[in-house]
């Protein structure tokens, strides 16, 4: 059973930047495609950047680009979200998930798809 755990939320004001981490504590980080997911209140989970399993695709969705960066480092066992000028609409509890990939360049949107996820970390954006 994997286990994944995030790090790295907070409280920040509008424009600033926090880096989120997502660590692995079963197989190794490469064995897997990633993503990052986010659930404001009272709105479903969505799914905010993938990555595939050698870091070489990712997807974003529209609100996010140009503003994150989703990276891995597999030597680290590490998943990343670089967030920058963030805004009150990023305030959401954000879930790293994980997915075995045969191909190690497919990136999966589809959170159905994510058999383990993280516990969550809360990501505030003061206006």
């Amino acid at each position: 059973q994997e286990q994944l755990v995030e790090s790295g939320g907070g409280l920040v004001q509008a424009g600033g930047s926090l880096r989120l981490a997502c660590a692995t504590s079963g197989r190794t980080l490469s064995a897997y495609a990633m993503g990052w997911f986010r659930q404001a209140p009272g709105k479903e989970r969505e799914i905010i950047a993938a990555i595939s399993r050698s870091g070489g695709r990712t997807f974003y969705v529209d609100s996010v680009k140009g503003r994150f960066t989703i990276s891995r480092d597999n030597v680290k066992n590490t998943l990343y979200l670089q967030m920058n000028m963030l805004e009150p609409e990023d305030t959401a509890v954000y879930y790293c998930a994980a997915e075995s990939a045969l191909s190690p360049q497919v990136v999966i949107t589809d959170q159905d798809r994510y058999d383990y996820w993280g516990q969550g970390t809360q990501v505030t954006v003061s206006s």
